[in-house]
């Protein structure tokens, strides 16, 4: 498959001297008259990837500038005008945000703390000017959330790196012009080293060049080609990135700060969810009044506006802690929070759209069918949410034990990220814990602990002057999903699978 890399349109610093509202609403429009005039988005929703005059009228607007440093001419990248990029392009297709968020979290903010300096020019010049597009390949075959067990490998030859191994559901496969690979060395023994190093691949060199062995079929996000990579390359020393410390904190500190700022991508996706659910429920009528009008709509509804507000207050937060000059390698905690609730909601918010809609939206080129299938994959990439939520609350009880602390109440009361809601749940968490929980308890807890750190920073967002109203429904959803939440962790279910099920449990065989 072949790149997809663009003429320039503008000099490689002609849109950073446009205020930012200007940039926003040029790119704004030009999603309009891509999505709603030239193409018909319901319809490319419907098909595997992009055609190339879309990509090229997208791109003429240089969106990518809002990524890249001003140093190497760019507007910035300023995190609160990136994740307002990424919420437009989610607000007209998730899968053109997702384009974007891999792009700008997964490429370029590591490049640019990472990066050696001319590397650094070479490829954000070719971002700028050549409307160029970068991914990341963590993943493998038999190593998904298990990367520190990865096994492509690299070793140093005559000032260069061979790195060799396999590669898959890398988001832009076959497209990306310049691709982020991660390697562990290998050791004179032929064993593989701990660490974890980066290395940038330029597809324009032949021995750079990374082979696509299969492009997989995807379900959902169709805009967006995935498969399995063959690895085989030599890349300069140049091309190395180089860590502050470890290989595995420049990789924590990468993801935390992707996920962290998934709300971004969320934001946009879930104010199109709520104006298109209210749009239809008022003109849709059944029995002589609209579906507004009836109370189990209501629900749903204010449930939808709910994740438009919570998303605007973690959008809030990841703009302020998301820069490049913070380490985030050890606040997994808060970022697997951010992400697990964010993409939570996005599914949740489709579903609803769904059920409102009713049968016209089980349609790809409805906006309601296509929204769930594209949003659920979000729950599993970048670190599957079951799995998250499990570090979350291992993440919390390591403090706890820390602290020499047993009540869930008190660690709440002290721990930064939720002491505006331990003030809303009065006695709720007086509980003490059992250090050495269950997988499926520690999850339970994960989600608990993730939508109090919630609540704070909606909180958070209300003193900040945001709309009164918005906000205390919100925190009302949440106060009902976290005591429900809580509830289903103090119940006890340990039930376990019953092996050889097929025994004497035939119900045709019980009928009279």
């Amino acid at each position: 498959m072949t790149s997809l890399t663009l003429g320039s349109s503008l000099p490689a610093n002609g849109s950073t001297q446009q205020p930012f509202a200007d940039f926003l609403d040029a790119f704004k429009s030009k999603l309009q008259h891509v999505f709603q005039g030239r193409a018909d988005i319901d319809h490319l929703g419907t098909k595997r990837g992009l055609p190339p005059f879309v990509l090229r009228e997208i791109m003429s607007t240089n969106p990518f500038s809002a990524f890249i440093p001003a140093k190497f001419g760019g507007r910035g990248g300023l995190p609160s005008e990136s994740m307002a990029l990424l919420s437009a392009a989610s607000y007209e297709a998730l899968g053109l945000s997702l384009m974007f968020g891999i792009n700008y979290a997964l490429f370029v903010q590591p490049v640019a703390k990472y990066g050696q300096e001319a590397l650094k020019t070479s490829v954000f010049r070719r971002f700028l000017q050549e409307k160029a597009m970068g991914g990341l390949m963590i993943t493998e075959p038999d190593f998904g959330s298990d990367a520190l067990n990865m096994q492509t490998s690299y070793t140093e030859e005559f000032g260069e790196y061979h790195i060799q191994g396999t590669k898959h559901w890398g988001g832009l496969t076959g497209w990306a012009d310049y691709w982020l690979v991660t390697a562990r060395e290998q050791t004179p023994e032929r064993g593989l080293k701990r660490d974890i190093d980066f290395f940038v691949c330029d597809m324009n060199d032949p021995r750079q060049h990374i082979d696509v062995e299969e492009v997989y079929e995807n379900l959902g996000l169709y805009m967006i080609p995935y498969g399995r990579n063959k690895i085989d390359v030599h890349v300069p020393a140049l091309h190395k990135l180089e860590p502050e410390s470890t290989g595995i904190k420049m990789m924590l500190d990468l993801l935390h700060r992707s996920r962290i700022q998934f709300a971004g991508m969320g934001m946009g996706f879930l104010q199109r969810m709520l104006d298109e659910a209210l749009a239809h429920c008022k003109t849709r009528f059944v029995g002589g009044k609209s579906l507004f009008e009836f109370d189990q709509v209501q629900d749903r509804l204010s449930r939808l506006q709910a994740s438009f507000t919570i998303c605007s207050a973690l959008c809030m937060h990841g703009s302020e802690n998301g820069g490049l000059e913070q380490d985030l390698s050890g606040r997994g905690l808060e970022a697997n929070s951010i992400k697990t609730v964010v993409t939570d909601l996005m599914q949740e918010a489709s579903q609803s759209l769904l059920q409102l809609v009713g049968a016209k939206g089980y349609r790809l080129n409805h906006i309601a069918g296509r929204a769930t299938v594209d949003s659920r994959p979000f729950q599993i990439f970048e670190g599957s949410n079951d799995l998250l939520y499990t570090q979350i609350a291992e993440s919390a009880l390591k403090l706890m034990r820390r602290d020499k602390l047993s009540n869930l109440q008190k660690f709440i009361k002290q721990y930064p990220l939720t002491l505006r809601a331990s003030e809303a749940f009065s006695d709720l968490f007086n509980v003490e814990l059992d250090m050495q929980l269950p997988q499926r308890k520690l999850v339970d807890l994960g989600k608990v602990v993730s939508r109090l750190v919630t609540f704070d920073m909606v909180s958070n967002l209300g003193e900040r002057g945001f709309r009164a109203d918005l906000i205390k429904n919100s925190l009302s959803n949440l106060r009902q999903e976290v005591n429900n939440l809580f509830c289903t962790f103090q119940s006890d279910n340990l039930t376990t699978v019953v092996d050889d099920y097929e025994e004497n449990s035939n119900w045709f065989t019980f009928a009279r």
